[in-house]
Order: C-alpha cells, then sequence, then structure tokens
C-alpha cells in the first residue's frame, strides 16, 4: 500500500481542486491518497464547498497565514514523515514551494509538479523562482495542456515536461432532459439558454459575454452560475444594458450536470486559462460550447460541434454564439470528451507516472 499525497494552495471551488478530489476517487486500489490544503481549515472549506464533506478523512488543511511561511515547510516535513508519504504531487506553485521543498528533505522519490496554467510565468520574478524550484526539488514535471507545456519549455528553458491533460468524471456528467432541468433551477423554458460557469471575477470575462447578450436577439437569455467579487459590478452591467430580464444570477450551484443540462450553448469568455474544466463538463452533456483561445482551452473543444474566439470580443462572441445557436449539430460533443476527456484516462495516466517515479 502507497501513500500519494497531493498538495494544493487551497480547498475551494476550481478546476485544480476538483481534478484533485477526482484523483482520490479514481484512484489505484493500492494506494492510499490525501489532499493536504496549504490554506483554510476544514470546517470553514465543508461550509463553503459541501462536496468536500465526502472526502472529510482524506483532506487536511494547514491554514497557512498571508505571506511567506517557512514554518510551514517544517509543519509540511512531519507530517509527511507522519503519513509516511510515498508520492508527493504539487499543483501550482504555492505548493511546489512548500510541498515540494519538504518532499525533497524528507526524501521521498517520486516528487511530481503539474503545471495548470502559465501565464504567470510572465512575472519575472515567478518565473526565476519557478526556475529555482525545479532546478533543486527536480520533480516529474507536468503539463495539463500543450499550451502550457510550449510557455513552460520556452519560459523555463526545459524540454523534460509531460503532457496529461485534465478530465472529468463522465458518469456524473451526462445528458439529460432540458425542460425538466431548467425547472428545477426555475430557468425559462421558452428561450434560447446560453450558460456560463466559474468565479465571477474579472478574468473569467463575464462581462465581456453580458455585452455579447446585448448583440443577440431578445429570445436568447444568459444563465450565470457562481459567486465571486465582480457579482455586484455584473448587476450594474446588466441594469445599465436592460438586459435584467435576460440575465439569471444563479450564485453557487452543487449539482453542476443539471446546470450544463439546461443549456443550449456553454460559453467560457475568459481573458486566461490553463486547461479548463467547464467546457469538458458542457460537452459531455452533450452541450456544445464557445471558449474564448486562451491557454489551453481550445484543446478541450470537440471542433465538430464546438468553436472558439479571440479573447476579449463581444462582437465576434455574438456572431459566433449567433451561428451556434442556429446550427443542427449531427454528433454530440460527449463522444469526444469519452475519448479524450474522461478522466479515468488522466488517472492512469498519473498512476503510470507514479510508478516510474517510485
Amino acid at each position: 500500500m502507497s501513500t500519494v499525497i497531493h498538495v494544493v494552495q487551497h480547498l475551494k471551488p476550481g478546476g485544480i481542486e476538483t481534478m484533485a478530489l477526482d484523483l482520490i476517487s479514481f484512484s489505484e486500489e493500492n494506494e492510499r491518497t490525501f489532499i493536504i490544503s496549504l490554506e483554510g481549515n476544514k470546517e470553514d472549506s465543508i461550509k463553503e464547498w459541501p462536496r468536500l464533506k465526502s472526502y472529510a478523512e482524506n483532506i487536511i488543511f494547514l491554514n497557512k497565514p498571508h505571506g511567506i511561511s517557512s514554518s510551514l515547510i517544517v509543519k509540511l516535513f512531519l507530517l509527511l514523515k507522519k503519513l509516511n508519504a510515498d508520492v508527493v504531487h504539487t499543483h501550482h506553485i504555492g505548493p511546489l514551494l512548500y510541498g515540494g521543498l519538504a518532499a525533497k528533505l524528507v526524501g521521498i522519490k517520486c516528487r511530481i509538479h503539474t503545471e495548470h496554467d502559465a501565464w504567470h510565468l510572465n512575472d519575472p520574478r515567478r518565473c526565476t523562482l519557478q526556475k529555482t524550484l525545479l532546478k533543486v526539488i527536480q520533480p516529474i514535471l507536468v503539463a495539463d495542456a500543450q499550451t502550457v507545456a510550449d510557455t513552460i519549455r520556452r519560459q523555463l528553458n526545459t524540454e523534460a515536461v509531460i503532457i496529461i491533460p485534465n478530465g472529468i468524471d463522465t458518469g456524473r456528467f451526462i445528458p439529460g432532459n432540458k425542460t425538466k432541468a431548467r425547472e428545477e433551477l426555475n430557468l425559462p423554458t421558452q428561450v434560447k439558454l446560453i450558460g456560463c460557469s466559474g468565479r465571477l471575477e474579472h478574468v473569467k470575462g463575464q462581462h465581456i459575454l453580458i455585452n455579447a447578450l446585448h448583440n443577440l436577439p431578445n429570445a436568447v437569455h444568459l444563465v450565470l452560475a457562481g459567486g465571486g467579487t465582480m457579482e455586484s459590478r455584473l448587476h450594474q452591467q446588466v441594469t445599465q444594458l436592460e438586459l435584467n430580464d435576460r440575465v439569471h444570477f444563479l450564485g453557487r450551484i452543487d449539482n453542476m450536470p443539471t446546470f450544463y443540462q439546461s443549456l443550449d450553448i456553454f460559453c467560457l469568455p475568459s481573458l486566461n486559462e490553463g486547461f479548463p474544466l467547464s467546457p469538458l463538463e458542457a460537452q459531455s452533456c452533450g452541450i456544445p460550447s464557445l471558449v474564448s483561445d486562451v491557454g489551453g482551452s481550445r484543446e478541450t473543444l470537440c471542433l465538430e460541434c464546438s468553436e472558439y474566439v479571440p479573447a476579449n470580443n463581444a462582437i465576434l462572441m455574438a456572431k459566433s454564439l449567433l451561428k451556434m445557436l442556429n446550427k443542427h449539430y449531427l454528433t454530440s460533443p460527449r463522444n469526444f470528451i469519452l475519448s479524450h476527456g474522461d478522466v479515468r484516462l488522466m488517472a492512469d495516466r498519473y498512476a503510470a507516472l507514479r510508478q516510474l517515479g517510485v
């Protein structure tokens, strides 16, 4: 029995965090798996994200204070020894700093680090720190998208990057009855419905999508799932554009398959991304998707029935959405996700990587 430890910055609803939970669910029978969250505490995190309750015995919180904390490396060192860790898998630069150094000091042979986006490497200080950490810790380096790998090779001057795309649970994200889903979410049933899920933050680009909606017919509505610091500003934008009757704010949704099943089109208008999960989830539910061409977003798409547009261009986004809403698709994007985006494929590739690293 081997022990696998994933180290993340926090356990809030998001792509990295969902991936880590899925890697627990689909771990090998001869493995016990834990997630260590540098920030937060268990009680508050479960309250904010009820899905964590099912993983309560496998998640550990270190309640990291703001700023650099050298004592956290010591705490992780002792914790990894106590758990008798065989594999430490870090996700993003903060966990690499603390979890990677602690794993190196403990003498854990199998150290894996996954980069989920690379735009932060444009910051010279972060880029220098990342180079130094990778040189000292020497983990197996993974990128979750081709575009992320290309940026890592260019910015960090290394060719030693393995690409393992993220995956989602296609057994959970399945097609459903559109009318029933809309009734459950109290959404209008006699309109064309575009949906977007994610944190309501500027980088996620919901403001661009709202501007695009303003250029679409009145029979087209928009539904937004998620919360964040931009929520009040987005409400103001909707009011200013006189779209109150056509934009529906749902807040945080726990049953995401129902959300996707209610849609005609899913749209991810982000300004920056790594390899996002939401287009995989939507397409797994049979919903054609439109994404802005940032990070690895394009790589998530079934190009027979989903499309991408340049980022931060509401006019082009509106034209593409209208074309997609009026198009009859002969195939389902779910077929592509079953072949390329299933979490089981991702889990198997990481399991094989762990065997090489031990």
